[in-house]
């Protein structure tokens, strides 16, 4: 129920479907702190959603989004949740003005991340103007 709300099917609704986001996003992250309830988001293809939440305008939406990620990554789902274009976003987000971001985006990189991921990344992001937005304030 949760992973098939966090990306907004009617453009009319938007302004409502940040709320709505924001909310399901900070309950997926919540809920997927149970080791049953984290295997069945797994299971479900729930990372690829939560990835798509990176690119919310919303900074309280991203921040959970990380977060989630965080939660998520185990061996078996390292792989997908410190994927190429997760790893550039992070890079990015780390250099936010929001220190909340920031740093979080830091942890992430530094223990979730292998430090050739970041390099690679690093790389790829200076041949590169393509990528999320950071959140606006």
């Amino acid at each position: 129920m949760f992973l098939a709300h966090l990306v907004p099917s009617y453009p009319f609704l938007l302004p409502l479907s940040f709320k709505v986001s924001l909310t399901l996003q900070g309950g997926l992250c919540n809920l997927c702190l149970d080791k049953t309830n984290k295997d069945y988001i797994l299971e479900a293809n729930g990372v690829e959603p939560v990835i798509n939440c990176l690119s919310s305008s919303n900074e309280e939406t991203v921040m959970s989004a990380v977060t989630t990620l965080m939660y998520l990554t185990t061996p078996q789902s390292r792989q997908q949740t410190t994927a190429l274009p997760v790893v550039e976003c992070m890079l990015r987000f780390s250099l936010s003005a929001n220190r909340r971001l920031s740093n979080l985006a830091t942890v992430f990189l530094e223990d979730y991340c292998t430090p050739p991921q970041v390099e690679e990344a690093r790389n790829l992001s200076k041949h590169t103007a393509v990528g999320i937005p950071l959140p606006k304030d």
